[in-house]
């Protein structure tokens, strides 16, 4: 069987994309992996119509294909300044801790670096999710000292079960 591989999303992949990243973050899909949000907020994490708003704006999805099948994802997005967000990462809850994040993860600052010309990737994380903040940490990131507010009373955003949610952002020098 071939190893995976990587290639960009385009609209035909939106649909899979979306049930990709819903099922690594939020409900009870989400919990069968090491990483999700299910006890933090509800509702959807993303949907197609905003998928596709980001993609014709500029996002670009990077997929990792196994065997054809979409195993993860993640959403990049070049400032044209040197930084490149990074964002919507999700790996099929059922193939986590197997490396296939770390490969994503590296492939996506070799493409902000060597073909984008980026010096930094930079993400958001819920701040209570100390296990996912210690996980970027350990592959180089640091707590840049900003903090975003989470977007209560926005749908798009999912429906929070705290009131206390709030964004660390994090960089990393590429």
């Amino acid at each position: 069987m071939a190893g995976p591989t990587f290639r960009w999303a385009d609209a035909a992949d939106v649909a899979a994309v979306v049930d990709l990243v819903e099922s690594a973050y939020r409900g009870e899909a989400s919990r069968a992996g090491w990483t999700h949000e299910a006890d933090l907020v509800g509702g959807r994490r993303i949907d197609a119509d905003t998928l596709t708003a980001q993609m014709v704006a500029g996002t670009r999805v990077l997929l990792v294909e196994t065997g054809g099948a979409i195993e993860a994802c993640c959403a990049l997005r070049d400032d044209g300044c040197g930084t490149v967000a990074f964002g919507m990462f999700a790996v099929v809850p059922t193939r986590q801790a197997r490396g296939t994040g770390s490969a994503l993860l590296g492939e996506a600052a070799r493409i902000a670096r060597d073909d984008w010309g980026a010096s930094t990737l930079e993400l958001d994380v819920i701040d209570v999710r100390a296990e996912l903040i210690a996980w970027y940490e350990r592959r180089g990131f640091v707590r840049s000292g900003g903090e975003r507010s989470f977007p209560y009373g926005d749908d798009r955003f999912g429906d929070p079960f705290r009131d206390d949610l709030r964004f660390t952002v994090m960089t990393r020098a590429l």
